[in-house]
This record gives C-alpha cells, structure tokens and sequence, in this order.
C-alpha cells in the first residue's frame, strides 16, 4: 500500500482529476458523443437557435397550416418550409405550381427562410418493389433514362422563384421503405445520385443544395456505402424518429451508424449536418428524447431541423403526447 499522500499533494491530485474530468468531457463533445449526463449536461431552456420548421403534411395545404401552429407555439417563427413530392408516378415528381406557388410565397414573405424539398429518386416510390427491379431501374437512371423527368423538375422550382431550394434526393436509401433504396445495388445508386445532381445544377437560375438524408442507425445498409462523394453533395442529414422501443436517447447517440457516427462522419467530409425528420415513435410520448434532440442541435447547430407533426409522430395535430408537447412549445 503506497504511503498517505501530504494535504497538497491530495489536493493537486483532485485539481489535475477535475481537469482530466472536464478534458474528456470536451473530447466527447467534438467528437459528437454524449458527456455524462448523456446529453452534455444542459437542460433546453428556450427556444434552438438554429433554422427550425414543423412538417405538416405534404399536401399543398401544408404551407397554410404553419400560421396556426406557429400561434400554438406562441408566436414563434419559423423559418424553415419543408414538403415533399409524391413518388408515385414521375409526373408528380417533376412537381406542380399548385405545391410550388404556395411555399414560395410563403418564403418570399420573409428574407432568410428555407425550403426544403424531399425529391424521390425513382417512381411507383412505395410500392415494395423486388431488388432486381430495383437494381435494374437504378441502372437505367444512372444510364440517363430519367434526367427530363430532373430537368423539368429544376426547371418548376426557377420558374416558382425556388431556385435556392434544398433538395433532399433519395432519402432514407440505406433502409426498405422507398424504390429509391440503396441496398440492391450501392455503386449504380451513386452513379444515379451523381446524374441527377448534374442535371440539376445544368438548369439556368439554380442555386439548389442537395441534401443526402439517411435513417438513423444500420438499417438495411450501412449507410456510408452509400455516399456519392462529396462534390456532389452539400449537407449530409439524419431521419432520426424515437426508435426502438426500449432505446433511450444517449443509445440512440451512440449506436453503431446513430446520432455521434453521423456529426462524425459529416465533421470528416466538410459537412453540415441536418435534421430533415424527426419525431416520437415507438416510445410513446417521451419528453426526454425532444430534450435530448433539442440539445443536440444546439450543440451541433445542423444547416435547418423538421420536427414531423402528425400522429404518433408529433405533438400539434397528435393530443396524445401533452409532455412532449411542453417540450417543443419551450424549443421552437
């Protein structure tokens, strides 16, 4: 047994403990991953300062229900438009002035507001279809089968003054929801996202920013082998819904592919990170994942955050998640 320390060596040895303490703590933050508290420490107590929006539906009526929940909120403003186009048929993916026309207005009634569209990357988006199908469809995007269907599409956005759009191509492609997935074949699915980009960028007018959206966690790819490079690419963003059941927030930073390997992998390639969806789920109304979200992007000050609201997801159009609620009225 070594002998008693002195009273100043003890306290030199508290002191240098409390340094390495707060040390590792900082270590953490930068690398993304959670302090002690599994949240860093810092309760939400008011309003994310970063872009904020709330999904509410896709439908062209979306657009006119923001100016009631932002007086559910209490007045708050929210800065960030976000929709998404139906893949059901490439028709609607080229997009319509009944969608466009509403959301730029809205935009245009205040400087410096977003929006953010979410495009599909192959039609018929979810109808289960086969992998071969998949695959084969991929390989005829990246061939160029599909580029009028983009070019027309950019082609609506500048004419409906949204040529500064943030576009989220193909979202989720690292799990089974969408056509537009990633699994069947990851090497043509960035062959294609590569296409389309260019296509985009060709339009006369455009300022787009393109968004390459995945679902938290594994799923059914992982999701970096996915990644189509980073000329081709602006802000890399996470889905990210309370999800398993049983998984607190601090797993869902720290799972393989989560919240902490996403800031750390966009960190690694120069890019912001964003928050195109996100929302309770399988935990039911859970007040402690909105703080935990809340926190995370006042740590990690993403590009633009959605919170997704309709059932069971949100909070505004679902009365069944009244603490929660709470929780997004103090954030937004």
């Amino acid at each position: 047994m070594p002998p008693l320390l002195r009273p100043r060596a003890a306290s030199a040895l508290v002191l240098l403990a409390a340094v390495v303490v707060a040390l590792t703590v900082l270590v953490l933050r930068d690398r993304g991953e959670p302090g002690p508290s599994g949240t860093g420490g810092r309760a939400v107590s008011g309003p994310v300062d970063v872009p904020s929006g709330v999904f509410t539906g896709s439908d062209e009526k979306g657009v006119g229900r923001l100016a009631d929940l932002q007086r559910w909120l209490g007045g708050a403003s929210l800065t960030v438009g976000h929709t998404y186009l139906p893949g059901d048929r490439w028709s609607n993916i080229e997009g319509h002035a009944e969608l466009f026309e509403p959301w730029a207005r809205w935009k245009e009634e205040r400087p410096g507001r977003l929006f953010v569209l979410n495009v599909p990357l192959l039609d018929r988006s979810e109808e289960s279809l086969p992998d071969e199908e998949v695959r084969a469809a991929l390989g005829r995007g990246a061939a160029g089968e599909f580029d009028r269907h983009f070019r027309v599409l950019g082609e609506r956005l500048v004419a409906h003054r949204l040529g500064d759009a943030i576009l989220v191509l193909g979202w989720e492609m690292n799990g089974t929801t969408y056509s537009h997935r990633c699994g069947p074949d990851p090497e043509t699915w960035q062959r294609y996202w590569r296409r389309v980009v260019d296509v985009l960028r060709a339009v006369p007018g455009q300022r787009f920013r393109f968004d390459f959206t995945v679902s938290r966690g594994r799923d059914a790819v992982e999701w970096p082998r996915c990644y189509p490079g980073d000329g081709y690419v602006d802000i890399i963003g996470m889905d990210a819904y309370d999800q398993p059941a049983g998984l607190g927030f601090d797993g869902q930073v720290t799972e393989e592919l989560g919240l902490a390997d996403h800031v750390r992998f966009a960190a690694a390639h120069g890019k912001p990170v964003s928050y195109p969806e996100w929302g309770l789920f399988r935990n039911g109304d859970n007040p402690e994942y909105v703080r935990g979200m809340f926190d995370w992007f006042a740590r990690h000050r993403p590009a633009y955050q959605t919170f997704t609201d309709y059932c069971p997801h949100g909070v505004w159009q679902c009365p069944d998640n009244p603490e929660s609620a709470e929780v997004v009225r103090a954030g937004l």
